[in-house]
């Protein structure tokens, strides 16, 4: 007997349109021109797969890649091969300091002690890095007095080649909020203490700030991802992911009964419940307990009860019977219920919705494949 198909033999399939990843990161450096328009791909792309994005971005023409950990970069490095710039967000240690030499890694230093490990690493031949100068968000970078002491030292050091200057927004996704003029003004300051090093101060939302923030580069990541960028807005980005998981059983239930654990749902009325193959092990949040909806046949299903670990059950009582058996497939995410929506429910925000999205789903790439 020949074996399943992957698709058929998974409890949950995730489709990942490489296309509108691609056409979104247009739509970014299209907004940011004339300033450079990088990819963070890190977290393995926001859990769709750090290596098929980047090769779909690099036929698009994206050559500057940002991740966080080396490994992440040495990944990528093997697929990508020469050619783009892949920057590593989280900076060296002593011992790995040698591993950005050999996979070609850009170190982005982020305190004096970084700095003074790439020195050492570039003692016989000069090597690119990128400065993170913090302007705002007291997480990593430099502190502006650091900045002060060194800033002559970095100038006429000839050891390290800046490949950029970086400093993030804390309030992006808040246009009003006064951090973003004060750290933009503090990071026009800096760049003009570092002339002719290419300057990076907006990530996703940052870039629909306007052209006071775009300097010379921008970082866009969850906005590739199809992650509003302007929460409470219109979402300019086209919708990248679509989630199924399958009906493993139905069951007519009773008014009066109660659903899954903890008997937190009690039936109002007599209902049809299908239980579909995902849970919190795939990365659908518990927080969506009681809250939120799937989309059956056209109709909202509500979520009922508690999500558990590897089955969420759902009320297609309003699906006519020929609509909801086992082995179809009820949408979690998609156009009826985004990331956004569904981050919404859960009380967090898109980007841990899709960095959750997990190992147990089939992913199908769709769209362009890349190099």
């Amino acid at each position: 007997m020949p074996l399943a198909d992957p698709a058929d033999r998974a409890g949950a399939i995730l489709d990942i349109d490489l296309g509108a990843i691609v056409e979104n990161w247009r739509l970014l450096a299209k907004k940011a021109a004339p300033a450079e328009c990088a990819a963070v791909v890190k977290a393995n792309a926001y859990g769709l797969g750090a290596e098929p994005v980047a090769r779909a971005l690099v036929a698009a023409g994206c050559r500057r890649f940002f991740v966080a950990t080396l490994d992440e970069g040495i990944g990528l490095r093997a697929s990508l091969g020469a050619g783009v710039e892949i920057a590593m967000l989280n900076g060296p240690f002593p011992a790995i300091a040698g591993d950005f030499i050999a996979y070609g890694l850009v170190p982005v230093l982020n305190d004096p002690g970084q700095i003074d490990i790439w020195r050492e690493a570039a003692a016989s031949a000069p090597l690119p890095a990128m400065l993170h100068v913090d302007t705002g968000m007291a997480r990593l970078g430099l502190t502006l007095r650091e900045f002060e002491a060194l800033n002559d030292g970095l100038r006429r050091d000839e050891r390290i080649v800046w490949r950029a200057l970086l400093s993030h927004l804390a309030c992006a996704d808040t246009p009003e909020h006064p951090l973003n003029q004060t750290q933009r003004a503090r990071f026009d300051e800096i760049r003009q203490r570092l002339p002719g090093v290419p300057a990076s101060l907006a990530a996703s939302s940052g870039i629909f700030l306007g052209p006071a923030f775009h300097f010379d580069l921008v970082r866009p990541g969850a906005a590739l991802y199809g992650v509003n960028p302007q929460p409470g807005g219109p979402n300019p980005m086209r919708p990248v992911v679509r989630l199924r998981a399958k009906i493993l059983q139905l069951r007519e239930i009773d008014r009066g009964e109660t659903v899954g654990y903890g008997a937190a749902h009690v039936m109002e009325a007599p209902a049809r419940l299908a239980t579909v193959a995902a849970g919190y092990a795939d990365g659908w949040p518990r927080s969506l307990s009681h809250r939120g909806y799937g989309s059956l046949a056209g109709k909202h299903v509500p979520l009922l009860g508690r999500v558990s670990m590897d089955l969420v059950i759902f009320d297609v009582s309003a699906v006519e019977p020929a609509g909801a058996r086992p082995g179809e497939f009820i949408e979690l995410l998609g156009d009826d219920y985004t990331v956004d929506a569904a981050a919404a429910d859960a009380g967090t925000i898109g980007y841990e919705i899709l960095t959750r999205l997990g190992s147990r789903y089939h992913r199908v790439y769709r769209g362009p494949a890349g190099g």
